[in-house]
């Protein structure tokens, strides 16, 4: 059995902002049957310990960057975590990365070296209650474990890292270099140094053993300048460690016929008890009821997104004869424009900012089609539940959006394989031109319900996913 210690910095469903979360909770189920044995290493938010209850501290530290800090380890369903308890740095509510007023934490250097330094001490076998053979850092979180185990004497555990999103990097001062417990020969430009500043997530590119990505195309992208955001240079160095897994979704959690979240579940041979999330979604939102489309949008509201785009397009949207419930939040303005055209389209147009668990289940089992027009895209995983959901997407060809959705292009059609709709450029023109091409695919009840049902066939589920990682981990290990 391969022993794993997975590094986050959130995890469902305990504490989640996107996808990060949902793959950190589902991937160690998925790799059991793999032979690989994974425990969680994150934050003791105050809703991770809620859950975790009382505990004896497996482990306890005087001094973790600025103050005494403890292990606390436990069972909260399949997951088996352990939690780093530092009250001076995670005890706070709300959104795990953003003060109150909405900008990071100042001291997120610190929280997240915190969590890094502490991987790499289980990863050195310093801490003997779980010594892994596998550190695997997702994100810049916790990507500095990399260049601790880098220094760390031998034997020690092989490291993975994986990118969900190359756009946030982990960047700060070059003054806090002096704090991370590192020795100054890695404050150099093959080492953490970036740009005159220092790289979490740089350091972990420079030193993981293996660089995982979410989806083969977006593994692509960002070897390139246009999508390398800054590191496409060092990406292009590591090439041959570089590879790209597309996410799945836990089929447990999303599954139509027994979710509890929908008005009526259902099955692919049952679609027309969709109409009854329909309905509840048109009462949740405020919207006429009709058997025209219902597009919805479940989304954080960023240009990264494409939700510039949407609420440009929802005039037109409206006046073509469709309907549109987006869930979501993000940009102030992006908000204040979805709320304005809510209030200018009543019965139209409904808007819940946010995010809601339950009403995101609703969406994708209610909705006609799911808009994501992402301007680039890790991997996403609404189209998977789209496509699980028969919530037909329509997204932009980037990413793992162009990986894991086959356009309803004639021969496709014909064949009866086509899935959701893709456009290729992400403006104006191809959304309108997207949206446009969806309409008419609904006006054919035929053809949607047989892409609806060729979605719902696709394997959304981790299996092919977890034996890659599986094997990855093998071949490391193959290496010692």
């Amino acid at each position: 059995m391969i022993k794993v210690l997975a590094v986050a910095s959130e995890v469902f469903p305990l504490v989640k902002t996107g996808g990060l979360a949902d793959v950190v909770g589902a991937l160690p189920k998925a790799l059991l049957p793999h032979g690989v044995e994974t425990r969680v290493l994150v934050p003791a938010y105050p809703p991770i310990l809620a859950a975790l209850g009382p505990a004896e501290p497996i482990y306890r530290y005087n001094d973790v960057f600025g103050g005494p800090a403890a292990l606390i380890a436990g069972k909260v369903g399949d997951l088996d975590l352990i939690a780093l308890d530092a009250p001076h740095l995670f005890n706070r509510n709300g959104n795990p990365y953003l003060a109150p007023g909405g900008a990071d934490w100042p001291d997120n250097w610190q929280r997240f070296a915190a969590l890094s330094y502490v991987a790499g001490e289980f990863g050195s076998g310093l801490i003997g209650e779980f010594v892994p053979d596998i550190v695997h850092a997702h994100d810049w979180q916790s990507a500095l474990v990399a260049a601790y185990l880098h220094v760390a004497p031998e034997p020690k555990a092989k490291t993975v890292l994986t990118i969900h999103n190359l756009a946030f990097q982990g960047v700060f001062p070059t003054p806090v270099f002096a704090e991370l417990r590192l020795p100054p020969s890695l404050c150099a430009l093959d080492g953490v140094e970036y740009y005159g500043a220092v790289g979490y997530l740089k350091a972990g590119l420079q030193f993981a053993d293996a660089i995982t990505t979410v989806s083969p195309s977006y593994a692509e992208e960002i070897c390139t300048p246009a999508g390398g955001m800054g590191l496409d240079g060092l990406l292009r160095s590591r090439r041959a460690v570089l590879s790209g897994i597309v996410n799945g979704i836990d089929t447990d959690v999303w599954d139509p016929a027994v979710d509890k979240d929908l008005a009526a579940p259902f099955t692919a041979a049952k679609l027309a008890r969709r109409a009854d999330n329909k309905r509840a979604i048109e009462k949740r939102f405020g919207l006429e009821t009709g058997d025209g489309i219902l597009f919805s949008v479940i989304s954080r509201l960023t240009w990264q997104k494409g939700m510039d785009l949407l609420a440009d397009a929802i005039d037109a949207l409206v006046a073509s004869g469709a309907r549109l419930a987006v869930l979501g939040s993000g940009d102030a303005v992006l908000e204040g424009a979805l709320s304005a055209a809510a209030l200018r389209h009543p019965g139209r147009v409904g808007f819940v900012a946010g995010y809601d668990e339950k009403l995101a289940h609703l969406l994708q089992g209610g909705a006609d089609a799911i808009l994501i027009p992402s301007r680039f895209e890790p991997c996403g995983l609404t189209q998977f539940h789209g496509l699980h959901y028969g919530c037909v997407p329509v997204v932009s060809r980037v990413g793992g959006l162009a990986d894991t959705i086959i356009d309803a292009n004639d021969a496709a059609l014909a064949a009866g394989v086509a899935t959701g709709l893709q456009f290729s450029l992400a403006d104006a023109g191809g959304f309108a031109h997207a949206v446009t091409r969806a309409q008419h695919l609904f006006a054919d009840p035929k053809a949607w319900s047989a892409m609806q049902k060729s979605g719902m066939k696709s394997d959304v589920s981790w299996s092919r996913s977890a034996a890659r990682y599986a094997d990855i981990y093998r071949r490391l290990l193959a290496r010692i």
